[in-house]
């Protein structure tokens, strides 16, 4: 059997031409994105791993008498301590702050690590600070007197010294600092 469409009466052909006529309103749909694992560029990954890496922003040392010690580190790093709470006080180093503890009413002072780094501009002038004072070390450093200004086999300039409580300390001339 075979079927034929039946054309509209002319009643529902008007019917349909004034529904077609009419505007709706068309509505689209916002597709969803389907996330893909994107490909990490080797700088993108840098920059990740950099910003997941702590920062240090303050150093201890111990002393066994704060007074003694904030006079110490403002004539050698030439500028003035802020003395905080709890025996303490504070040298403004960059980005780090230097924090000296007095811990005789607890005991003796420990030792920093094995030095405390510090980037100056002018090394001559802290190490005629550091002779001053009367703290270059005299450890030798590489076969070389520690105590003295010299380029170290790895290019830096510098000389060490150490606090009456045996922190040891490296002041390097800016510039010269080896990047590893």
């Amino acid at each position: 059997m075979v079927t034929t469409k039946r054309r509209p009466t002319q009643k529902a052909a008007k019917k349909m031409t004034k529904k077609s006529t009419k505007k709706k309103p068309v509505r689209t749909m916002a597709k969803k994105k389907v996330a893909t694992p994107a490909k990490k560029s080797s700088s993108a990954a840098r920059k990740q791993s950099v910003a997941d890496v702590p920062s240090l922003f303050r150093l201890n040392v111990e002393v066994g008498n704060l007074d003694e010690a904030a006079e110490f580190y403002g004539q050698l790093f030439g500028l003035e301590g802020r003395k905080q709470a709890g025996s303490r006080c504070y040298f403004n180093c960059g980005p780090v702050t230097l924090q000296v503890v007095d811990v005789s009413s607890m005991g003796l002072p420990h030792p920093a690590a094995k030095a405390l780094y510090f980037l100056v501009n002018n090394l001559d002038a802290v190490f005629d600070r550091a002779k001053t004072l009367g703290c270059l070390t005299t450890e030798d450093v590489h076969g070389v007197s520690g105590g003295q200004i010299s380029v170290r086999p790895w290019g830096e300039r510098s000389f060490y010294a150490q606090d009456r409580w045996n922190n040891p300390l490296c002041f390097v001339e800016a510039g010269t600092v080896y990047p590893g």
